[in-house]
Formats: C-alpha cells, sequence, structure tokens
C-alpha cells in the first residue's frame, strides 16, 4: 500500500459501464479506500441493484455514491455532465452486443472513448484517467497454430488480422462476432493514443489490456454474461469452450486493482498495462473444479492438452499489483475459480 497518490481521498472518481463485472469491482475498491465514486449507467431502473443493501447503498445514503444515466455513450456530448468536477475516470463502458456487423460496434466503441477523453479535456479538475482495453487489441488469445512459440507481445503489438477479419464483406461467419469485437478494442485503444499524442490534454492516460477475466460475480448477470466460461464447464458447453482451450486468464479483482493502482500510482504515466495473469486451459480448469464439485460430473478432459504459447511484459501490472495489494502478484487460479463458485449468484450446481 502506497501513501503517496495522485489524487487525495474523498476525491470523485467516475466509472463508465458501472453495471459491468470489472466496474463494480472498481467501484467497490475506491470506496474503500475513501474516494466518491460517480457511476455511468444506461437507465437508471435496470441499475438499481447497485444501491441495494448487498452492495453500495450506505455509500448511497453517505453521499459518497452516485449515479447519473449516459444513454448513449457515443453521443458527442455523452459525458459533458458526468465528468464535472471529477478527479479521475476510469473508462469500462464499451459496446458489448457482438454485433457480427462492424458497423454497428467498432464506430459507437471508439466514439465512446472519443466522448469521454473530450469531455475529461474540457474538465480542470480531471488529473487521471484510466481505459479499458483488452489482449485482443494485440492478439487472438487461442490456439497454437498461427502463433510461434517465439511470438511475444510488446507495447507496440496490435492484432491488425482481427481488422481485416472484422471489416471484410458478408456473409458473416460464426467467428465474426469475436473478430468485430477484437476490432473495435483496436480502434478504441488507438484513439486513446491518438488523443493523447494530438490534444496533449492536462491528465495522464493508462490502459489496461486484461485477457480472460474471471473471478467472483457481484451480480446474477455476470454470471450470465457472454464469455463466462465457468459457467460453460458446468454446462458441459463444448461448443463454446472449444473456441479457445488455451488462454490466458486473470482475477476481476486483480484487473480492478489495477485500474485503481493506474489512477493513483504517480509513477504510472501513459502505460499500457498487459494484464494476462496465467496462462491455462479447461483441464486446469477441470482439476479445481471437479475437488470444489467433487459430487458434480463434469465433462471428460481436452485430449490435445496444450498451454497457448505466446507471451508479454506483465511485471509492470504485477508491481503495482504488489504496491496496492495485499496477495503479492496474481490471485491463484484456485482462489478465483473458488470465489466464482462460491458466490450466492452462481446456482449452477
Amino acid at each position: 500500500m502506497s501513501s503517496s497518490v495522485t489524487i487525495p481521498a474523498g476525491s470523485v472518481v467516475l466509472v463508465s459501464g458501472a453495471t459491468g463485472f470489472v466496474a463494480t469491482h472498481v467501484i467497490g475498491n475506491f470506496l474503500k479506500r475513501g474516494y466518491k465514486v460517480r457511476g455511468t449507467v444506461r437507465d437508471l431502473a435496470s441499475s438499481s441493484w447497485l444501491v441495494d443493501e448487498k452492495h453500495f447503498k450506505s455509500y448511497a445514503d453517505s453521499g459518497d455514491f452516485e449515479l447519473v444515466v449516459v444513454p448513449d455513450i457515443s453521443a458527442i456530448d455523452a459525458f459533458d455532465e458526468a465528468v464535472k468536477g471529477v478527479s479521475a475516470i476510469a473508462h469500462l463502458a464499451t459496446v458489448l452486443t457482438f454485433d457480427p456487423n462492424p458497423e454497428n460496434v467498432i464506430p459507437q466503441t471508439v466514439s465512446g472513448v472519443t466522448s469521454v477523453l473530450t469531455a475529461a479535456a474540457k474538465e480542470p479538475s480531471v488529473r487521471e484517467v484510466v481505459v479499458t482495453s483488452s489482449i485482443v487489441a494485440s492478439i487472438m488469445p487461442v490456439g497454437t497454430k498461427d502463433h510461434r512459440p517465439d511470438t511475444v507481445v510488446d507495447r507496440n503489438t496490435w492484432n491488425e488480422s482481427a481488422v481485416q477479419a472484422a471489416w471484410a464483406p458478408p456473409p458473416y461467419e460464426p467467428s465474426r462476432p469475436m473478430m468485430t469485437y477484437a476490432a473495435s478494442k483496436i480502434a478504441a485503444e488507438k484513439e486513446v493514443w491518438r488523443f493523447m499524442n494530438e490534444i496533449k490534454p492536462q491528465f495522464t492516460i493508462n490502459v489496461v489490456a486484461p485477457s480472460g477475466i474471471i473471478g467472483q460475480p457481484l451480480h446474477q448477470k455476470h454470471v450470465d454474461k457472454p464469455g463466462n466460461w465457468v459457467k460453460s464447464l458446468f454446462e458441459g458447453d463444448k461448443q463454446t469452450l472449444d473456441t479457445a482451450f488455451g488462454s490466458f486468464f486473470v482475477d476481476v479483482e486483480d484487473i480492478a486493482l489495477l485500474h485503481v493502482g493506474s489512477i493513483l500510482d504517480p509513477k504510472i504515466k501513459n502505460a499500457r498495462l498487459h494484464a494476462w495473469g496465467h496462462s491455462a486451459n479447461w483441464n486446469d480448469f477441470l482439476v479445481v473444479l471437479r475437488e470444489l464439485r467433487p459430487k458434480k460430473d463434469f465433462i471428460a478432459d481436452w485430449p490435445d492438452y496444450y498451454h497457448l504459447r505466446i507471451s508479454t511484459d506483465q511485471s509492470q501490472s504485477v508491481a503495482l499489483l504488489k504496491k496496492w495489494g495485499t496477495l503479492g502478484g496474481w490471485k491463484p487460479l484456485r482462489d478465483s475459480l473458488l470465489e466464482t463458485v462460491e458466490s450466492p449468484y452462481f446456482q449452477l450446481e
């Protein structure tokens, strides 16, 4: 834990996409550290659970947590009101429709980034901004055939093949939604760095680029979200699981902490924080899940056992976790899976 911070406790932090899996953990982390949080949501009715007894009601009652409506993040002035008086912004909101048509995803995602950064640049109180990217902005973390053992991802690595695949003309093959999503993350992150280099705003910008995120769900929607691989393993959904047997996985609390640390740490400036966590595959998951649920008959192990053979320098991310957290690094896979299945929202048996 560090005593030197970019913004003092009591400052207001804006968290976009407040109902999201990572965002709810980011909110909780900031509130526990004595910060005030303003969360953006598309509508208040479907987001009211954030201020119930199980979540952040006490903070809302004390005035330390509030929700504001941003119905369309891609609108030019979407965040102009939301940013007023805030000291930092964690922009996690994105387009998660998995629409295969790039015209319905990529421009809107980029516009969301432009909108929040433009609003921040007009608000003198903003000193720190972190934007959520993804491993897929650099590389598709699936299979081994397309990646040589010496494939190394660095700050300048971009997944250009996904962009080409996303913008290919229809018909849209089954893999297109994921390619379109990846292309949206690439375009959005490139917009972050363009904005920083050309506009030169008064605030520091950092990017957190996680791999597959697992861990404790804080609402039923986090269990039901696309890409919940633990749920797929419980349901025996091999069709979904076969698309990404070996990959990298990181705990949601680690990713939340990296967002918090990248805002609060004065030494982190203009960083592209690769946050991949552990290399693992579904057989590794099944070993743990069978231990945690010995009475359940899980699907059989995959016969072709491999781990993804790509790498990146995660030292800056690990250093942040050590400095601002308590575990000394990435949360172990077993702990993440335990916290997933023990959540009251995870009702699968």
